[in-house]
């Protein structure tokens, strides 16, 4: 195992630097008593000494520390790495307490003769400053934590304000608006049947974009009926270079997830990968343990579109931050899963 010392921040070089000069002038006041000002030179040659033993006492607290913390790092360990903490912490000032003062008797110019009185006193008082301190640097890392949690926090709503608006972006993506119009343009003058029929879906398709804005979970039945629609507009155009497919048992349909989250997702994959009848498009979208799969093989475009489509899939992902579950992009070589966990309940994302 290899060990390391403790990496120190601001704010715990400041204690240090507030607590050891006083506790190495009461030490000594305790130790050598009136002896402490017979002279200039013997108060600085001890309190400089007592001061470089406190602080190799207190690195070696803070490694004994560090090492708990990572033994006990979960909240409700707390007491016990508290515990351990303090225990640890009294015991190792009895040993350098015993150090100190037998090095001070060993050296004549001290002129200190060990003293069991005095060792008590100052092992008491060296004890309460251990405790003090140790909840005083607990008291600092819990508080620094926080505030970072708020910080976090803070950072995904305001990414979460940002989704907002680049969903109704993608809600009104020219290039998709674009395509689908000329598509119809052509089917009118083609096959009216046709026409009429992708004027529905695609009536359908805007209807939910924009019923989605004032939703913040939908089920994943809904999605997919709006997926049905989509992909009918998009096959309209790709034909058979695009091939989707579903398989969802019952059981997820009724489960949740953020609304628009397959049209990104789809929006994505089309952005950034070449279709042709030759080389078809696969995206295959299944369920299983509460998780939406989305897996489509990889064919990387040369030429990229200038729609940010990354920028909807990084949206979402904070949106599930958001509510506090994680979802996943796996990138391989030839394919590319996505997994969406699907809720089991309506949950408000902060806003």
């Amino acid at each position: 195992m290899q060990f390391s010392l403790p990496k120190y921040t601001s704010k715990d070089y400041m204690v240090l630097a507030v607590v050891i000069v006083p506790i190495s002038l009461f030490i000594n006041t305790i130790v050598f008593q009136y002896a402490l000002l017979s002279s200039l030179l013997y108060f600085l040659v001890t309190t400089v000494s007592t001061m470089i033993g406190f602080s190799l006492f207190f690195v070696i607290c803070g490694a004994v520390a560090v090492l708990l913390k990572k033994r006990f790092p979960a909240e409700e360990q707390l007491s016990t790495r508290l515990s351990l903490m303090i225990s640890a912490f009294l015991l190792m000032s009895g040993l350098f307490l015993f150090l100190l003062f037998t090095i001070y008797a060993a050296i004549p110019f001290y002129r200190y003769s060990f003293n069991e009185n005095t060792f008590v006193w100052a092992y008491f008082s060296l004890g309460i400053g251990n405790i003090f301190l140790t909840f005083l640097h607990e008291g600092i890392h819990r508080y620094e934590n926080w505030t970072k949690s708020i910080d976090e926090t803070n950072k995904l709503r305001a990414t979460y304000q940002r989704s907002r608006l680049q969903g109704l972006r993608s809600q009104v993506n020219p290039h998709f608006l674009f395509n689908s119009l000329n598509s119809l343009s052509s089917l009118i003058s083609e096959e009216g049947d046709e026409a009429e029929k992708f004027l529905d879906e695609m009536s359908k398709v805007y209807r939910y974009m924009l019923r989605s804005e004032s939703d913040t979970m939908v089920t994943l039945n809904e999605e997919l009926k709006f997926l049905d629609a989509y992909y009918f507009l998009l096959s309209t155009r790709y034909g058979s270079g695009l091939q989707i497919t579903t398989q969802i048992q019952e059981t997820h349909r009724k489960l949740l997830l953020p609304p628009l989250s397959l049209q990104i997702i789809l929006e994505n994959i089309i952005t950034q990968n070449s279709i042709s009848k030759t080389s078809p498009l696969r995206i295959s979208i299944t369920a299983m343990e509460g998780s939406l799969f989305i897996l489509n093989n990889v064919q990387a475009k040369t030429i990229k579109d200038d729609f940010d489509s990354d920028a909807g899939i990084d949206n979402l992902l904070s949106k599930y931050r958001l509510l506090n579950h994680q979802a996943l992009v796996t990138e391989k070589a030839t394919e590319r899963i996505i997994r969406l966990p699907l809720l089991q309940q309506q949950e408000e994302v902060p806003v």
